[in-house]
Parts: structure tokens; C-alpha cells; sequence
């Protein structure tokens, strides 16, 4: 990384950073429609550094409102590779910053601009100011549970063919993200089941210990995909107790 760049995304300047075999990366007051790349660009890569992520609660709860960032996000924060620092107020610029450069985050149309400078005391500044913004910010912790332990329990739970549907819908959320992202983590789960005939006990369970939301929830977003025609539920009867439904 040695100029200024005109990118698609966030993800693809970052990417310039990786491939420069820098260790840290502070990220202050990025696009909040830039997370998501950013993550994406981070998840499953063996030679990624540590990325801190520098911006208010508030940013960090819409964005991590995001299933598919989030879970993806808090695999990241397990493996050290992220953390989320939060700050009482929102910072002004939008910068990536390395031990030895700088780079200014522009929005532009149809992508991102990347100012950069390896200047010694414009960078020993900008890392100061940053680093006491960082000393008075809190961690963020996301409530939503790590993807690969989603995947892990469910498949022990619902079965390995439920994580190939489950599986199957975020890459289709990945490539057109725009248009499914409206689908939250109980409506997924719950179609997936359907999909694979799981009783609702089952997945409501499982859900719920994995901490994907509450019994209760799993159960109003299934009255409501069935009330939409989505998905149907039949009677299974059990040797003792009330009949249980199969999705």
C-alpha cells in the first residue's frame, strides 16, 4: 500500500493492507454499509491481522443488527482478530490506521476513496489522537452467537442436511445481500427446518440455547410465516403430553 486508491469497497483497501503484511489496523468511523465488507474480507482468511473497530454503541447496534455480519463478526472477536470499541461520540473522520500509515476514507460514487500518507508526523499524531480516543472506549459486546458455532450445534441438533440449507441461504444472502437481508436469524432457522421436516420444540430449542433468540420468539415468527402461507405445521403425536408440530 504506497498511494492514494479508488476502490469498490472497504474491503478491497483493507485487502491492500493484509497483502502488506501490516499486524494492526484501527478503523475509525467507517460507512456503515462498509462493515459488512469488511468482515467478509476478514472471515476465513488464515493471514489476517487484528482489526480494531473504532465508532459509537449505536453504529455497532444497527449494524450488528445484521445476522449475517454479526455471527460472522463474533467468530472474528473469538479469534482475536476483531474487537469493537465503542465511544461516547461519534469521531468526525473516517480513517484506516497502521503503525506506519495513514488513510483517509472517502465516499465516493460507486465506491470508496483511499487519501493515504506514510508521512511520520502526520501518522504519529493521527495515532495519538486516536489512541486517546481508544482509552476512553468500552467494548462492545455482541449478542448474537459465532457462526461456527451455529453451524456446529445445529448440525449436531437439526442435522448436517439443515446446515447445507442453512448454509445455502447466506451464500445466496451473500451474493445478493441487498435483498435478503431483511430475513432474520429466527425467519432462517425456521425455514431451513421446515425445509428438513425438524419439529418446532426442536428448533426453538436448539435456538434458544445457542442464544439465537427465545422459545417464545421462535414461536411468534412461526404463527406468522404460517399465517403468510410460508411455511405449514402438522401434529406429531408423543407418548406423553401435548402433540408437538413438525414444520
Amino acid at each position: 500500500m504506497s498511494s492514494n486508491v479508488l476502490a469498490e469497497d472497504l474491503g478491497d483497501i483493507l485487502t491492500d493492507h493484509i497483502d502488506s503484511d501490516v499486524e494492526n489496523v484501527i478503523l475509525v468511523n467507517p460507512e456503515k454499509s462498509s462493515v459488512a465488507s469488511v468482515v467478509e474480507t476478514l472471515h476465513g482468511r488464515d493471514d489476517s491481522p487484528r482489526v480494531d473497530l473504532l465508532a459509537t454503541a449505536d453504529f455497532f447496534k444497527e449494524v450488528m443488527a445484521d445476522f449475517y455480519v454479526a455471527s460472522r463478526a463474533a467468530d472474528l472477536v473469538q479469534q482475536e482478530l476483531l474487537s469493537l470499541a465503542a465511544v461516547d461520540e461519534q469521531p468526525t473522520q473516517s480513517l484506516l490506521l497502521t503503525e506506519d500509515d495513514l488513510t483517509a476514507l472517502v465516499t465516493v460514487a460507486g465506491g470508496i476513496g483511499g487519501l493515504y500518507t506514510d508521512e511520520d508526523h502526520i501518522v504519529t499524531a493521527v495515532s495519538e489522537h486516536v489512541g486517546s480516543i481508544e482509552s476512553m472506549a468500552d467494548p462492545f459486546e455482541l449478542q448474537t452467537p459465532a457462526l461456527s458455532r451455529v453451524r456446529e450445534t445445529m448440525g449436531a441438533d437439526l442435522g448436517e442436511s439443515t446446515v447445507a440449507d442453512f448454509d445455502a441461504v447466506l451464500s445466496r444472502m451473500a451474493r445478493n445481500g441487498a435483498q435478503l437481508r431483511t430475513l432474520d436469524e429466527v425467519t432462517i432457522c425456521l425455514l431451513v427446518a421446515a425445509r428438513n421436516g425438524e419439529l418446532l420444540y426442536d428448533v426453538s430449542k436448539w435456538g434458544e440455547d445457542v442464544g439465537i433468540a427465545s422459545k417464545a420468539t421462535f414461536s411468534r415468527t412461526k404463527t406468522r410465516l404460517e399465517e403468510a402461507g410460508v411455511l405449514d405445521t402438522e401434529k406429531v403425536p408423543i407418548q406423553v403430553g401435548r402433540p408437538r408440530l413438525r414444520l
